[in-house]
């Protein structure tokens, strides 16, 4: 079975069951919320398939240097497929004719007003990435397995506003996966039983 096979089946199965303790910043969310969307693109590796993450660039107005998946605002007439896979293209380059869709998972709220979609992805092993340098500083591969696996799952919680915000935090090599982007990969690996 392909990878593609796969995580078409796991996905399938994994959002026709209700999944118990999806995180979610809804709490923390203002009324109205922007819609966005990122690319959950997994690497169809044979030994260890991994996710394709970026730094966001120390300069940038919002998330300054945080690791991400690529994404961005839905603009007006879009999908969230489509604007995932617009966004990968402008921020790494990589192409639609790439890319094979899953499908999408579940909607994340942030305290920083946007309802995010995560659109799940594969992509050839070694595809070419021109990253844009306005928008990423720098990007890496993080093993699906060591990522979905709760035991790298550190809890954490810090002071925001006033109030205490409970967050993830999943160390890969010197990469430092933490916040939205740990929110969201923790629900998927809910959804997707990958180690089952």
């Amino acid at each position: 079975m392909s990878l593609v096979q796969r995580l078409q089946r796991l996905h399938a199965e994994g959002h026709a069951r209700d999944v118990e303790g999806l995180r979610d910043d809804a709490h923390f969310a203002p009324d109205t919320l922007r819609p966005a969307a990122v690319l959950a693109a997994i690497t169809e590796r044979h030994d260890r398939p991994g996710f394709l993450l970026i730094h966001r660039p120390s300069n940038m107005r919002s998330h300054p240097g945080q690791v991400a998946f690529p994404g961005g605002k839905i603009d007006p007439g879009e999908t969230p497929v489509e604007a995932a896979l617009r966004e990968a293209y402008e921020e790494m380059g990589i192409h639609e004719r790439n890319v094979t869709v899953i499908g999408t998972s579940d909607t994340y709220r942030t305290g920083s007003g946007y309802a995010i979609t995560p659109v799940l992805a594969v992509v050839p092993p070694d595809i070419e990435i021109n990253p844009s340098p306005t928008e990423v500083a720098a990007w890496f591969e993080a093993p699906v397995d060591f990522v979905f696996d709760p035991a790298n799952h550190t809890q954490n919680s810090a002071t925001y506003l006033g109030q205490e915000r409970r967050y993830i935090e999943i160390m890969w090599q010197q990469h430092r996966i933490w916040g939205v982007t740990a929110a969201i990969i923790n629900n998927l690996s809910k959804r997707i039983a990958w180690h089952d």
